[in-house]
């Protein structure tokens, strides 16, 4: 009998259901528990990486024994925080990032925070959706400059890549190719995803999790979520993986 549930639940569209978008996305936002990410890069560890919601950061603060109060998404409001830190090429150029998305009630995002930093270089970018601005500021050789852009300039992303990269010297910037970046930017603003749900072996045991697939310049990205919104694995072009801890390595 319980054969029959998994193939009538998972065995249509080789294993695969579609799913909305919206479901997966209101699941990241509201994951009650951190996700502790390892980066790989061509299969040899290069970081890590974190992602938590301001649902897990409330939850963190409550009593193991009690529990979570009822509303406590609308009371925490919709947040996500990324931190961490990776290797881009040569082992001594060491990149942190430190970055903030704040949303609506309604999941649409209402402010950006985010701190890219190297042994050269720093560079933060702020921007309010209500502002239509993003502000980047950029610290290196013990100088720091102020750019500020508007959102009709984010549609020629070159202008924005070479104002990093024109600053960067030997930054993390260094190691990058732009022209490909600046082709890539643009597209990247009408990524299209698609959302399915699937079973999945972690470790030895089967799980049902989402899968979230878009496409960049031929290059998939795919990130899978658990049932609770948990990020359990991303992959990105440049053979650059994310995995949490149990997942099998690349």
């Amino acid at each position: 009998m319980n054969i029959l549930l998994w193939r009538s639940e998972y065995g249509a569209h080789g294993g695969k259901i579609p799913v909305p978008l919206d479901l997966v996305w209101r699941k990241i936002l509201t994951a009650p528990d951190i996700s502790s990410l390892t980066i790989y890069q061509d299969r040899r560890q290069s970081g890590f990486c974190e992602f938590s919601t301001s649902v897990e950061q409330e939850m963190a603060k409550l009593d193991e024994n009690s529990l979570p109060p009822e509303g406590l998404a609308a009371r925490a409001g919709y947040q996500i925080r990324l931190n961490g830190g990776t290797g881009l090429g040569d082992i001594t150029n060491r990149v942190r990032f430190d970055g903030r998305l704040q949303f609506s009630s309604l999941r649409d995002w209402r402010e950006l925070n985010l701190k890219i930093s190297s042994r050269d270089v720093t560079v933060e970018i702020h921007s309010l959706a209500t502002n239509q601005t993003v502000a980047l500021e950029i610290t290196a050789d013990g100088s720091t400059e102020l750019h500020v852009f508007s959102f009709a300039d984010l549609q020629n992303p070159g202008k924005l890549l070479k104002t990093i990269a024109g600053n960067s010297g030997g930054g993390f910037l260094g190691g990058i190719e732009m022209p490909g970046l600046q082709q890539a930017a643009p597209l990247a603003q009408n990524l299209r995803w698609q959302a399915t749900r699937e079973r999945l072996m972690f470790g030895r045991e089967p799980v049902s999790v989402y899968r979230l697939e878009t496409q960049l310049l031929q290059n998939k990205i795919v990130i899978y979520v658990s049932a609770l919104g948990e990020i359990m694995r991303v992959e990105l072009p440049g053979n650059i993986t994310a995995v949490i801890e149990g997942w099998a390595k690349p």
